[in-house]
């Protein structure tokens, strides 16, 4: 009989602590109240995204087109060369034009030893002044003789550097004019190619908002859902009559990102009139089941409260959501930690705050 009430109490100690050990703990979490203030909505714009660099690759030289390099859609790096033209005749005449600068500079030679020592002769007056004359002759002829073959070389250089056409920037071809084989004249259109890595962002503001911007400042910008950094420039006075907007713009660099010429952008800039609104430190926000939340605490139970954010300043965030009332305790630190109706304890004291 003792045997059975002692295995009873066992069994009945051994439940009750299988319970206490699977009873979840209270989450440890951080608050701060919300707070009703006055705030400057966001308006949000679309503007359209241009590449800053864009060039109709000529050629420079007349020729055939001997070998091309390149086609629509590739990516090049600047002074990649892109089209070489036939070079063979300019070739013969680059080697007739090195055969004539070393034999030019061979009399040069000879002709200096034999001018300076008739000089020599000459103080000595060991020969005759028409003898010293002619040597210098020599001398001067064949010196200017080099100069000349030094410039048509130089001339026949440059010529052959212009039969290759080469990029003159890193950036994608997006038109190809030319074929294999083809003559092409000088000033021929051989290919199109836009930077993709520098883009222009141009959007048409109200007066009101272009007042209040900065050429050299810094802004985000919505581009295909990805964010990006570009420096303002320029607000251009001429605008439209009709919507009394003027055209402001932006440039980036977007790396290796892939963007369209003529995508759509977005920005958001802050009105100029004030509204109130419920405010919370920013990271009270977070995303859970793909939509923005905040938790807030009632009866030291977190509560979910579907939210959606009206603007940020700084590092808080003005939301509105069903059930947001001002003094409302808001988990802010250990919320991606906390679930709907979960026990939670809060580590500071939000309500003096």
């Amino acid at each position: 009989m003792i045997k059975k009430i002692s295995l009873v109490f066992v069994a009945t100690f051994l439940i009750f602590s299988n319970l206490n050990a699977a009873a979840p703990q209270a989450a440890l979490v951080e608050t701060d109240v919300l707070k009703k203030t006055e705030i400057n909505d966001l308006q949000e714009f679309i503007g359209t995204v241009n590449f800053d660099k864009k060039s109709t690759i000529a050629s420079q030289s007349s020729g055939i087109a001997k070998n091309i390099n390149f086609e629509v859609g590739q990516k090049v790096k600047k002074d990649e060369v892109l089209v070489q033209i036939d070079s063979d005749i300019l070739d013969a005449q680059i080697k007739a034009s090195k055969s004539a600068v070393n034999m030019y500079s061979v009399q040069l030679k000879n002709t200096k030893k034999n001018f300076e020592r008739y000089a020599a002769l000459l103080e000595k007056k060991s020969i005759a002044q028409k003898v010293f004359d002619d040597s210098k002759l020599e001398y001067d002829v064949a010196n200017e003789n080099l100069i000349s073959a030094n410039a048509k070389l130089n001339e026949l250089t440059i010529q052959k550097s212009k039969k290759e056409i080469k990029a003159p920037f890193s950036g994608v071809i997006v038109e190809k004019n030319i074929n294999t084989n083809e003559w092409l004249n000088q000033g021929s259109a051989v290919a199109t190619i836009v930077n993709t890595q520098e883009i222009e962002i141009i959007f048409n503001l109200p007066m009101s908002f272009i007042g209040g911007l900065k050429a050299g400042d810094i802004y985000d910008i919505d581009i295909s859902g990805e964010i990006i950094k570009a420096k303002l420039y320029a607000a251009i006075p001429s605008g439209d009559k009709l919507t009394r907007t003027f055209p402001v713009r932006f440039k980036a660099d977007i790396k290796d990102m892939f963007i369209f010429d003529g995508a759509g952008a977005k920005i958001n800039f802050a009105k100029e009139s004030k509204n109130q609104a419920l405010v919370i430190n920013r990271d009270a926000v977070i995303k859970r089941f793909n939509m923005d939340v905040v938790f807030a605490i009632v009866n030291n139970k977190a509560v979910m409260i579907p939210v959606h954010v009206t603007t940020y300043s700084g590092m808080n965030a003005a939301i509105t959501g069903q059930g947001l009332a001002d003094g409302m305790q808001i988990v802010t630190k250990g919320n991606e930690r906390v679930f709907p109706d979960m026990d939670v304890k809060v580590l500071n004291n939000s309500e003096n705050k």
